[in-house]
């Protein structure tokens, strides 16, 4: 049987920063996946960019049952160590908005770095290979392999979260925790489009491809960001951040128009151009087919002075807190990530190591961590990557 320090499951961002971590530090280290190349995810990631992490980067960004657990491992490596390691590779990046940090070229710079650094260090990476079975030796672990068997002092779990299944993602960490006596929190997909099946369908489908600021809001949390109306329903960044928060059932809300307070703005319209039909004045904010749709839909357009006082009252309640409850998500097949998973309580914030079976680590998505849209998934994935390499 093949022998070896620590064997780490995943060559997903979380497994690569581990690996070059502790092959660094001197320990002998295997990264094994079944996919046929490693960091598929960070290459789709930010169309193709990957926005690899946020400048500005907090313990508040992330939603977890148990909210301090990332606080030290993010602590410890921070966005601004990730970033040195870009300009030592002299990858150029920029900060597109919101302290979000894309590639100027491609995703595959910062896999080709993570890489090269692996090679440097002497990291064994087995792709395509498949683990049929672990079990726990009297020090360390052993693992029946497509690749043959192999024995190690700790083993990392890396594998990442069931969000986009065709790029491989599978429920096997949730698996391995299990056997190991671990609790799992309820999964269900984050920073995913919402459906739509109602009478709101037909105003979706309409208005697909047409891109809104917009601040939505739902179980006391608020975005301000890009909506995008869609065939299905909605999506854009304001969506897909108030996604994580949402439950089914539940309403969200949406300003339409956050630079303004409507109820004010109407009134003040309706004296200085009395004789401007709604659609109109709708149509200098968005776009004219969106002015006419809402008209449409939502109101009778006919000139401002036309309008009793709660008319004006209902169309600014409409524009400035449009109530909607979505049908559901897109689930999994478009999330960006996976909600829910390891219990946090169960496993170590300082080292990441299990607190049910010593020598086993989890980092990453796996657990009972989730980052907002713009680089801060990736973020805990080096921070918890690099936590646990310490340790391992």
């Amino acid at each position: 049987m093949l022998g070896t320090d620590v064997v780490i499951l995943g060559a997903g961002a979380a497994g690569l920063m581990c690996a070059l971590t502790a092959a660094g530090r001197g320990r002998k280290v295997m990264l094994l996946d079944h996919a046929n190349k490693a960091g598929k995810k960070i290459l789709m990631s930010g169309g193709g960019r990957c926005n690899f992490t946020n400048m500005y980067t907090e313990p508040s960004n992330f939603l977890s049952q148990n909210p301090h657990f990332c606080k030290s491992a993010l602590a410890r490596y921070t966005q601004w160590d990730f970033i040195e390691l870009v300009s030592k590779h002299r990858v150029p990046y920029h900060e597109k908005k919101l302290g979000q940090l894309f590639c100027d070229n491609k995703a595959s710079d910062i896999l080709g770095l993570l890489l090269a650094e692996c090679e440097q260090v002497g990291v064994q990476l087995l792709l395509n290979t498949s683990i049929q079975q672990i079990d726990k030796a009297t020090s360390g672990y052993q693992l029946h392999t497509s690749a043959g068997p192999l024995s190690c002092e700790s083993l990392v779990i890396a594998t990442g979260g069931l969000s986009i299944p065709t790029l491989g993602a599978t429920g096997f960490g949730y698996q391995v925790a299990k056997q190991f006596g671990h609790s799992l929190l309820p999964t269900r997909a984050g920073l995913v489009p919402l459906t739509i099946t109602d009478q709101l369908k037909e105003l979706c489908s309409e208005l697909s491809g047409t891109s809104v600021d917009c601040l939505v809001s739902c179980n006391g949390e608020s975005f301000r960001e890009n909506i995008l109306f869609t065939h299905r329903g909605l999506s854009g960044p304001a969506i897909l951040q108030i996604s994580s928060y949402w439950q089914p059932g539940h309403a969200v809300e949406i300003n339409l128009l956050p630079d303004h307070d409507v109820p004010s703005w109407l009134l003040e319209q309706q004296t200085e151009r009395p004789n401007s039909e709604l659609k109109t004045l709708l149509g200098e904010i968005f776009t004219k087919k969106m002015a006419n749709l809402l008209a449409e839909h939502w109101f009778v357009s006919k000139p401002l002075k036309q309008y009793s006082p709660g008319e004006l009252s209902a169309i600014a309640e409409k524009l400035a807190s449009w109530q909607l409850v979505p049908a559901g998500t897109e689930g999994y097949r478009t999330a960006e990530v996976t909600l829910g998973g390891v219990d946090t309580k169960e496993v170590s914030s300082k080292t990441l190591e299990s607190l049910k079976s010593p020598g086993l680590y989890f980092i990453g998505e796996v657990l009972d961590v989730s980052g907002h849209l713009g680089g801060f998934n990736f973020q805990w994935a080096w921070a918890s990557g690099y936590a646990a390499a310490q340790y391992v």
